[in-house]
């Protein structure tokens, strides 16, 4: 029992001799100030037809090389019918994944707001934005083949406007005839009763929307 009690004042002795270490942060950790470099990307095939939905994908990048993944993102847009940049939607995390259905042909940007590090553990980020990103739609193009008959329905907006046909002649396709649609984007062509005769139907791009191009041929 006295060796026990012994050992004991020994180590606690020993205990209270020892010097306080005191803990530091790393000498490294300091906080930069950083450039940043904004963008917008998509993995769907362009045009994308009226009424589909897109995926645009921001990404925010420090001059370090790194991910900035603090700030704020907005999601801008810019159509031929309202020039001015617009803000659509925005999001506190950088690499986001908007979901939009454009009504026409539109320009979207990303703007990045920027952060300041609340540490030293952080880096303070600069704003940024992206380069504008073009986004075209094609109207939307019904067509029927009811025996020679070729019937199609256009839409939006393309009401008493043309299409063109055209017929091809050995390796290319030359004028063959213009139709235009009723009040409501439809229209109807006959194809002459013709095996092997084939053409190509044309729905021309104008401001807001991309042109459009089918081939036929008659069986």
């Amino acid at each position: 029992m006295r060796l026990t009690r012994l050992t004991a004042s020994l180590v606690t002795a020993g205990l209270l001799g020892l010097s306080p270490v005191a803990l530091s942060a790393p000498a490294n950790a300091a906080t930069e100030t950083l450039a940043t470099t904004t963008a917008v990307t998509t993995y769907s095939t362009l045009p994308i037809t009226y009424g589909d939905e897109i995926t645009l994908t921001s990404k925010v990048a420090g001059a370090d090389g790194n991910s900035a993944y603090k700030g704020t993102v907005t999601l801008m847009v810019s159509t031929p019918s309202a020039p001015a940049w617009t803000p659509v939607t925005a999001s506190e995390t950088t690499y986001e994944a908007f979901k939009v259905k454009p009504a026409t042909n539109a320009a979207y940007k990303i703007v990045y707001s920027g952060y300041t590090a609340v540490n030293q553990y952080e880096d303070t980020y600069l704003p940024s934005e992206s380069a504008p990103f073009a986004v075209s739609v094609a109207r939307k193009a019904v067509f029927e083949t009811p025996g020679l008959l070729l019937v199609g329905k256009i839409t939006p907006d393309f009401g008493k406007k043309k299409v063109v046909l055209k017929r091809k002649k050995g390796k290319k396709y030359v004028a063959w005839k213009k139709v235009k649609t009723n009040k409501k984007g439809q229209f109807r062509v006959k194809a002459p009763n013709k095996s092997g005769f084939r053409f190509s139907v044309t729905i021309p791009s104008d401001a807001s929307f991309t042109g459009y191009t089918g081939f036929y041929q008659v069986y």
